[in-house]
C-alpha cells in the first residue's frame, strides 16, 4: 500500500466511517469463513509487475479517480468516499495449483479493485476520466475465506491460499476464478494489528 493514499484516507471526512462490502456469514471455522455478498460495483485497474509493485501502481490509478479525476452529469467531479478493504487478484486463464498449492505469476498482470460505496449506482456513480481505470457490476457472490494478520508479500499469499484451499477441499467446495488479497489498513498499522484475508469464489 502507499502511504500517501492513505494519508488521505485518515485526514478525509469519512475515515471515521469506512464502509466494506455487505455480506452474510454462513459459516465460520476458526480462521475459515464462508460468505454470501451482496451485489456490488467495482472500481478497477489491471498493471503488470509484482504484487508489491502492481499494488502499489494500481492503488494510485484509483485513488486518483476516487479524488477527483471523474465526471459528473454536470460535468463537474466529484470525491467518493473510500472502502476498504483494497483487493489484488492475479490475472490468468486458469489458476496454477503446484504442490503444495500455490499462486503462479500471471503473465496478463494482476487486478487491483476496491467496492463502491453502495449510495451508487451504475448510472449515479462519477465515470473515469483516466481508460484505464474500469467500472464493473459484480452479482451476487459466495467466498470462502481465510483471515490472518501480518505483512503479506506473494510467499505468504501462497502458503494461505494452499491452507484455504485445503479447507474448500475438505468441505467439498468448488472454486471458481483466481485467489483475491484483501488488505484493510493502511502501511503503518503494526503487523500484527492488521487484517488481511485471502478470497476463493465458490460454487
Amino acid at each position: 500500500m502507499i502511504l500517501w493514499f492513505f494519508t488521505l484516507l485518515v485526514f478525509s471526512n469519512t475515515a471515521m466511517a469506512i464502509e466494506e462490502p455487505k455480506f452474510t456469514l454462513l459459516e465460520k471455522d476458526k480462521a475459515f469463513e464462508l460468505r454470501a455478498y451482496a451485489p456490488k460495483i467495482i472500481a478497477e485497474v489491471v498493471v503488470d509487475g509484482n504484487m508489491r509493485e502492481a499494488s502499489s501502481k494500481g492503488f494510485r490509478l484509483i485513488a486518483d479517480f476516487i479524488f477527483g479525476n471523474n465526471t459528473v452529469q454536470s460535468g463537474k467531479s466529484e470525491k467518493i468516499s473510500m472502502t476498504a478493504p483494497v483487493s489484488v487478484e492475479p490475472q490468468s486463464e486458469k489458476i496454477s495449483m503446484t504442490s503444495p498449492v500455490g499462486v503462479q505469476h500471471a503473465s496478463k498482470g494482476w487486478k487491483v479493485y476496491f467496492v463502491m460505496p453502495s449510495q451508487y449506482t451504475l448510472e449515479t456513480l462519477p465515470k473515469p476520466k483516466s481508460p484505464l481505470v474500469s467500472i464493473k457490476q459484480r452479482s451476487s457472490q459466495k467466498f470462502a475465506v481465510i483471515r490472518f494478520s501480518g505483512l503479506v508479500d506473494e510467499e505468504k499469499m501462497e502458503k494461505k491460499v494452499a491452507e484455504l484451499k485445503q479447507w474448500t477441499d475438505n468441505k467439498k467446495l468448488k472454486v471458481l476464478g483466481n485467489p483475491e488479497l484483501a488488505r484493510y489498513n493502511p502501511p503503518w498499522t503494526l503487523p500484527f494489528l492488521r487484517r488481511n484475508e485471502v478470497m476463493l469464489e465458490v460454487e
